[in-house]
């Protein structure tokens, strides 16, 4: 079976319900096979180790962050907009297994150098979050925005871990806060100049407009993957040190939660 075949819900459960008991370093696919019911035939089929698994979920949320989108339509709000409405839809595609995640995301804050060697999948997500969105992750600039709104998930996903509420108010007054501070950033900068082309020539300048791809699909964003927490040489979550500003590019067709305050530009 192709390994980019989409586990089960029950498999996805057992998996961190494994987590959330044993802890990210004490996940086997012993105990997995023990909680889900298939067997370690079945499972090495499909997945090498733990973190294929964990690729594996990467791709069935980013899936389900970006349903519904469409590159190029014309849709709602500015392009900080839509990127604030897909990081929230991200933290509710976590949350059916957010007990799993969070202790996974302790795990990783006292050990920089797991967090590091993964950071790749939070990375990943959060290109095609952009990508959703309608902003460019091609060339220097792309990937800075990319690294800086990674920076940003971070901070508001510290929030999440607190937030008992129903509507995450706490949530999205965090991220809607770093969100501001990664527009100072930008500004700073100065790298918020106008981007309006359309998805299909937002190539960099390439010739006949080519689009560069999101960067390569490593696999998941979960909230846990925080080497600054505990690696000094990390870059700081509530403070990018790298940003580019994200304008707003060709909006989506969903309606997007509303963040507080105005603003057409987002860096990252």
């Amino acid at each position: 079976m192709d390994t980019r075949d989409p586990p089960s819900p029950a498999l996805l459960d057992a998996f961190w319900r494994v987590v959330a008991r044993h802890g990210w370093h004490g996940t086997t696919f012993a105990r997995i096979a023990e909680e889900s019911g298939e067997s370690l035939a079945d499972l090495r089929g499909r997945y090498a180790t733990p973190v294929d698994l964990l690729r594996a979920h990467a791709r069935v949320v980013d899936q389900a962050v970006l349903e519904g989108t469409v590159p190029g339509q014309m849709g709602f709000g500015t392009a900080r907009d839509r990127v604030f409405d897909l990081l929230m839809r991200r933290f509710d595609a976590l949350a059916p297994h957010r007990d799993g995640i969070l202790r996974m995301q302790r795990d990783l804050m006292r050990d920089p150098l797991s967090a590091l060697l993964l950071s790749p999948i939070l990375m990943a997500s959060m290109a095609w979050t952009l990508e959703g969105a309608g902003v460019s992750t091609a060339g220097i600039r792309g990937a800075l925005r990319v690294q800086g709104l990674a920076g940003v998930w971070l901070s508001a996903a510290r929030a999440w871990e607190g937030d008992e509420s129903v509507d995450l108010g706490p949530t999205m007054a965090a991220l809607d806060r770093a969100l501001d501070r990664a527009e100072r950033v930008a500004r700073t900068l100065r790298l918020t100049e106008a981007e309006t082309l359309p998805l299909d020539e937002m190539g960099g300048g390439a010739p006949g407009g080519t689009v560069d791809p999101p960067l390569a699909d490593t696999g998941i964003m979960v909230a846990s993957l925080d080497p600054a927490a505990s690696d000094p040489a990390a870059p700081p979550a509530d403070l990018p040190p790298s940003a580019s500003g994200l304008t707003d590019g060709p909006p989506t067709p969903s309606e997007p939660r509303k963040p507080g305050g105005p603003g057409d530009m987002l860096p990252s």
